[in-house]
């Protein structure tokens, strides 16, 4: 649904009826009526305009932003595609980069956007196709000047549009493998035929064909016309410059956009066909993945974004706490995961949707988990509508929006503008956290739609299917579809079970003090305290004006670091301890607290953080679980299971994943292969797990890091609890840091086995060091060659979908990797290409100007320094500068001192050594009919480390 304003005045209308005095104050009256209602930790200015074509567009005015960023919203997707020219919406969204009447270089806006320090991009979804990009502040306005082209002059040239159509396909053979594309095959198939839902929405070769009959041109720029408009559209700019500098941008651009007086459109047919449920689908996996879903129809909820009964009721299905539906199936052995939500909405019907995944057990007793849903819906229905928690949930969205985390811009604007299509213009900015009114009689009418009679049951799971199965289109995958089910009442068992299912109780977590603490935020952290085994770093940081802080506290110990056994070991720990937490943490996390038990390459780090209020009861619990965690034989087993599955599902990855993987497990240091890790996973026992949990900190070194909205008494206090629960007895031991191992002279050339249909081709090419200077000329190099590679080998030769070239640094070591990953060229043919892009570029860096040099060190200087807005994104960078020893915290300053020293003969020198000479270079090809280079890996392992 889109809300119109009825505030909306036509400027020439207003001027035939009213004097000139008079606009400008009917126009403020306008603006006045239509101003969003922001947090009060929201500083920055707002203006919410409609132009005379029927543009929405929402200003933002903050005077500390050191990026712009835009977004737009076009209320058309792949719901509008014609039946006979599927995908054609996400076609469009290609076509529009490339190439404007003011801007005919089909490459030009993206590589001005790169070159001023931004990024750019698109996605079309079913409803909606979504436009972004963000910028140095002082190029807004002729970013926004070829931004607005693309909707009111695109040129669609016919090469161009033949072309394109490949790089379309390179994206859908890309994701004929993954699971998640595949199983959204499966929910079209079994859609309603008559719902457009159940259109193919990607596009390949075959829908978007172009021939004199089928002229492609022709049909992109009828539905061009007849779909975009103007009236359909949202627009949200956000800057540093005030709300009428940013008007006086927008207004003249996105005014000349045609308004067409086009109707969102509305799809009346049910997402189900009548009659057809309930029903059974299952979808076979090619990964180990066992997961399954209940489907339920309901109707759209994007009316009651205010009272948000879905959320309400969905927060009661998912919860994760004792005696929760989750709680149940996982203590029985049948459930990793559960999750509880919206799922499709398209404005007239949309879905709630219960998810679990699976364990191997689980997958046997899917009947009994079924039952239990139900009779937790029935609980729910009979028991769970009470004031109490929706005042619960009322005060926590109150205090999320009082205390708002700043959002970066590009995904502020990207989510407003799709907001602005749904909810009134006053209600844009607060519109997540409204709980306006208790609703209970909306409850139940959700409530009643979860029945047993009005469900598709939904499984992916590996299970062979027999040949008889359906397949669908495009994707091949086999599923089974059944309307001939009924939905168990369970079993003497079940009875038994849905006798222990219990509601929540009352949230013990939700934050009571919620002020901040007294003194200035310190400009970096102190060494607060050193004990023989500890080291404990500070820093008081209120800036972000939000009551909460951040702890971390990392063991490192040899038992992890020494082999993949080690490594197996400690991530199983870090799981039984998850595990074991989270019934009583779940209502801490649902309270604005967060917390993570993880492992690392010497060890393991338990990470908590949110509102102080509550923050020492969370962090002391986890110790005291890492002390002495509780581990069955049942949860050893799924754990296993589990993370065997995982790796396992790694070796599945797309070719370019997998390719980034082998070059990271055969680089650094204390990094194990997938294969050595199941190896090592094979052999281990509950026992082993026992004695290793016992023994985790009996040698260890411990660093902890508390920075926020904390004192140094909560530092202390804590600091001694690690030590009374976890380090009592520990002996002192230095656990060395891994390091990136040299790659040899010349090019190694690797061959990875992978079964995918695209070709996987990613050149990794190492830096001489690990300084400010080398890192600094290597990123530089990057950004300057990644915007004309793309455009080479991915739009004017289409090798594929998946071309970029990135920085590829691994722990403070430099390099660029050049990754093509595609669908009809074999590894030869890509090297060729890449070979020959570097031979023709390099003449290009010679001819850089003094201005375009400092123009790309700006854009680099500008990612680097980029403007921290949240205080997680702080405290991770304190917390990987103390893990370098950059006790200095000043990391981000030198590398951006070493930018600006960058010379032009530095860039040819490295440029020359990476992509002519190939002086230190790793060359991994993919294929499913190559054999994998192990000896050659197994040398590169043998390799000394990076300046040694």
């Amino acid at each position: 649904m889109r809300l119109t304003s009825p505030y909306r005045i036509s400027a020439a209308r207003t001027l035939a009826l009213l004097t000139l005095f008079l606009v400008p104050l009917w126009l403020q009256a306008e603006q006045a009526t239509q101003q969003p209602i922001k947090s009060p930790a929201d500083d920055n200015a707002y203006r919410y305009i409609s132009l005379d074509n029927g543009l929405e567009a929402l200003l933002v005015s903050d005077p500390d932003a050191d990026k712009a960023a835009a977004s737009l919203n076009v209320a058309v997707g792949s719901g509008n595609d014609p039946g006979n020219r599927e995908g054609m919406a996400h076609f469009l969204e290609h076509l529009l980069f490339l190439g404007t009447e003011k801007y005919p270089d089909p490459g030009e806006y993206q590589q001005f956007i790169r070159s001023h320090g931004g990024s750019h991009n698109a996605f079309t979804a079913f409803q909606d196709t979504n436009y972004f990009f963000d910028i140095r502040p002082g190029y807004l306005e002729p970013a926004l000047d070829r931004f607005a082209q693309q909707f009111s002059a695109p040129l669609f040239t016919p090469e161009l549009v033949d072309r394109e159509r490949n790089a379309v396909h390179s994206e859908f053979s890309a994701s004929l493998k993954d699971d998640g594309r595949r199983f959204y095959s499966v929910r079209k198939a079994v859609s309603n035929p008559e719902h457009a839902f159940s259109q193919f929405s990607v596009g390949n070769l075959s829908t978007l064909e172009n021939t004199e009959d089928r002229p492609l041109r022709e049909d992109l720029i009828e539905f061009w016309k007849q779909e975009y408009s103007a009236d359909l559209m949202t627009l949200v700019v956000y800057g540093p410059q005030s709300l009428d500098e940013l008007e006086a941008m927008v207004r003249p651009r996105f005014s000349a956009i045609e308004n067409r007086e086009l109707s969102v459109m509305e799809h009346p047919e049910p997402l189900f066909a009548p009659g057809t449920l309930p029903a059974r689908v299952q979808a076979e996996t090619l990964r180990d993945i066992r997961r399954l879903h209940l489907i339920f129809p309901i109707p759209s909820q994007q009316d009651n974004y205010r009272n948000k009964p879905l959320h309400y009721v969905a927060g009661l299905l998912g919860h994760e706490g004792p005696g929760s539906l989750f709680d149940l199936l996982k203590n029985r052995g049948w459930v990793e995961s559960l999750s509880a939500g919206g799922g499709t909405d398209d404005g007239t019907d949309a879905t709630l949707e219960i998810s679990m995944e699976l364990t191997g057990e689980g997958l046997k007793h899917e009947e009994e988990i079924v039952a239990l849903a139900f009779d937790y819906i029935d609980l729910i229905r009979e028991r769970g509508i009470e004031r109490f928690r929706f005042e619960e949930q009322e005060q926590l969205a109150e205090i999320d929006f009082r205390y708002q985390q700043r959002p970066d811009p590009l995904h502020h604007v990207m989510r407003l503008s799709m907001q602005m299509q749904e909810v009134a213009p006053k209600d844009v900015l607060q519109a997540p956290w409204m709980m306006a009114d208790y609703v209970p009689d909306q409850y139940r009418q959700l409530l009643q739609r979860l029945t047993p009679d009005n469900v598709l049951i939904a499984v992916q799971s590996p299970e062979d299917l027999p040949e008889s199965a359906s397949e669908t289109r495009w994707y091949d995958t086999p599923y089974l579809f059944s309307t001939q089910i009924e939905v168990s009442d369970g079993n003497a068992t079940t009875r038994e079970l849905a006798e222990q299912l219990a509601l929540p109780e009352p949230n013990p977590f939700i934050p009571e003090d919620l002020a901040m603490v007294a003194g200035d935020s310190m400009e970096k952290p102190e060494r607060l305290a050193e004990f023989d085994n500890l080291t404990v770093w500070y820093a008081r940081d209120t800036r972000f004006e939000r009551p909460e802080a951040n702890i971390y506290l990392s063991l490192r110990t040899p038992a992890t670091h020494g082999s993949a056994r080690g490594q197996v070991l400690t991530q199983l720990l870090s799981d039984a301890v998850s595990e074991q937490l989270n019934p009583w943490a779940y209502p801490a996390m649902v309270a604005g607290l967060d917390y993570r038990v993880y492992p690392h390459l010497r060890g393991l780090t338990l990470r908590a953080g949110g509102y102080h209020d509550r923050l020492p009861v969370l962090l002391n619990r986890i110790m005291a679980t890492l002390a002495d965690p509780v581990i069955t034989e049942q949860r050893f087993r799924i754990a296993r299971r589990q993370l065997a599955d995982s790796l396992r599902n790694s070796l599945r990855d797309r070719p370019v994943a997998q390719a980034s993987s082998l070059v990271q497990n055969a680089l650094i240091e204390g990094s194990w292969t997938i294969r050595e890790r199941l190896e090592a996973l094979e052999s281990v026992t509950l026992v082993d797990l026992q004695d290793f949990a016992r023994g985790f900190a009996r040698e260890a070194e411990a660093v902890m890091l508390v920075h926020g909205n904390a004192t140094p008494a909560l530092a202390l206090n804590t600091a001694r609890q690690a030590q009374a629960v976890l380090l009592y007895g520990s002996i002192p031991i230095a656990v060395p840091r891994s390091q990136v191992r040299d790659v040899p002279q010349g090019e190694t050339r690797v061959t990875l086995n992978v079964d995918h249909p695209d070709t996987g081709y990613l050149r990794y090419s190492q830096g001489p060091g690990t300084g400010f200077d080398d890192r600094a000329t290597y990123r530089l190099l990057t950004q300057i060659v990644s915007g004309p590679f793309y455009e080479d080998i991915r739009t004017t030769r289409q090798l594929g979908y998946v071309v970029h070239a990135s920085p590829f640094e691994m722990l403070e070591t430099p390099a660029i990797g050049l990754i093509v990953q595609s669908p009809k060229a074999d590894a030869e043919a890509i090297d060729a290409a890449v070979n020959e892009f570097a031979k023709g570029f390099r003449p290009q860096i010679e001819e850089f100007s003094d201005k375009d040099l400092q123009r790309e060190q700006q854009a680099v200087i500008s990612q680097v320094l980029e403007k921290e807005r949240r205080l997680s994104e702080v405290s991770e960078r304190y917390w990987r500068e103390i893990d370098q020893q950059a006790f200095e915290f000043d990391s981000r300053q030198k590398l951006a001192e070493a930018l600006r020293q960058v010379t032009r003969a530095d860039l040819l020198s490295a440029f020359d050594a990476a992509l002519l000479d190939h002086t230190n270079s790793l060359l991994v090809v993919t294929g499913a009919d190559k054999e994998t280079s192990s000896e050659i890996i197994d040398g590169l392992r043998r390799q000394p480390a990076v300046g040694d």
